[in-house]
């Protein structure tokens, strides 16, 4: 059986893993992400896969990053947390490496782990939505990774809902990801907090009185244990998150909804009002199949294990 290594890059922490090719992790290893250094990040990478490697009979090396991956899939053309901008990734770690490198978007490797190795695995036809500080998307469709014609598809989290609204890092205004993002459930949170609202006091109190203290965990634990407010946040999002679903599948037609990242913590109390969203949204309303919305189930390894396995294909 051969081994691959998969490597997610992030703004904040770089993780690889050894991965079999029944997406089982071997070996795990993370190291802080120095973000803003082209050459530090080759070399975090370079580091990490030699320590791995030592250990295990690596064959290739897949890499997931949080960027715009050209057609090739070998230039990372812009990433928005990293100073990273025309890198020739795959040419630089081949020749530090010695082995095959394949890049992909982030998103788009959760979405093939999910695929090939979880929620997704009884399917041909899947959209991942991962809901973190942004929104991120990856599409399956006939069982294939859709990219784009220029390698950048499924960047949902820009799509338009609000005419003229919020101002997004992307330079346009009104994207999906500042109405249904964790910073988006932060943001609306905070502001309730902030004017004093009674509804908010008891969130207000477990982030000792500060509204800056109130952070997405934060609101997904209060709701687990029954704060009404904090269960009304998620509820919000999840209605924005299950309408701009249903005009996504519009075109699409997936036969399934797979629902990762941070905030996916929150299970039911997210998901259930995802469906509801969609469920009242979705064109044709019940004259069109109801498809599945479910919780991915690879977590935050998703990528990494998406990468490892892409090598293969």
């Amino acid at each position: 059986m051969t081994l691959a290594c998969g490597i997610d890059v992030g703004g904040t922490k770089i993780a690889g893993g050894v991965v079999d090719e029944a997406g089982r992790i071997i070996e795990e290893l993370r190291v802080e992400s120095p973000a803003t250094d082209e050459e530090a990040i080759e070399q975090a990478i370079e580091t990490l896969v030699a320590e791995l490697r030592a250990r295990h009979d690596i064959a290739a090396v897949g890499v997931g990053v949080a960027g715009y991956i050209n057609r090739a899939r070998s230039v990372v053309m812009f990433a928005a947390n990293m100073a990273v901008r025309d890198l020739d990734l795959k040419a630089d770690l081949e020749q530090r490496l010695d082995l095959p490198v394949f890049i992909e978007n982030d998103a788009n490797a959760a979405a093939w782990g999910e695929f090939q190795f979880g929620a997704g695995h009884d399917v041909e036809e899947l959209l991942l939505v991962t809901v973190g500080t942004g929104i991120g998307g990856g599409v399956v469709l006939d069982g294939q990774l859709y990219r784009g014609a220029f390698g950048v598809g499924a960047e949902i989290g820009h799509l338009r809902v609000v005419p003229d609204g919020l101002p997004c890092g992307c330079g346009n205004r009104g994207c999906f990801e500042m109405y249904a993002s964790g910073n988006a459930l932060v943001r609306r949170a905070r502001a309730a907090a902030s004017t004093g609202s009674p509804a908010a006091a008891d969130l207000l109190g477990r982030a000792g009185g500060d509204p800056a203290g109130i952070t997405g965990p934060l609101i997904t634990d209060a709701a687990h244990e029954g704060d009404a407010f904090a269960c009304e946040q998620l509820a919000e999002l999840g209605r924005w998150l299950g309408e701009g679903i249903a005009s996504i599948t519009a075109v699409l037609d997936p036969a399934l909804v797979v629902i990762g990242g941070g905030v996916s913590a929150a299970d039911d109390l997210l998901l259930d009002p995802i469906r509801d969203g969609f469920a009242a949204q979705r064109p044709g309303h019940d004259r069109r199949p109801m498809l599945e919305i479910r919780k991915a189930e690879l977590g935050n390894r998703a990528g990494m294990i998406g990468a490892a396995d892409l090598t293969r294909h």
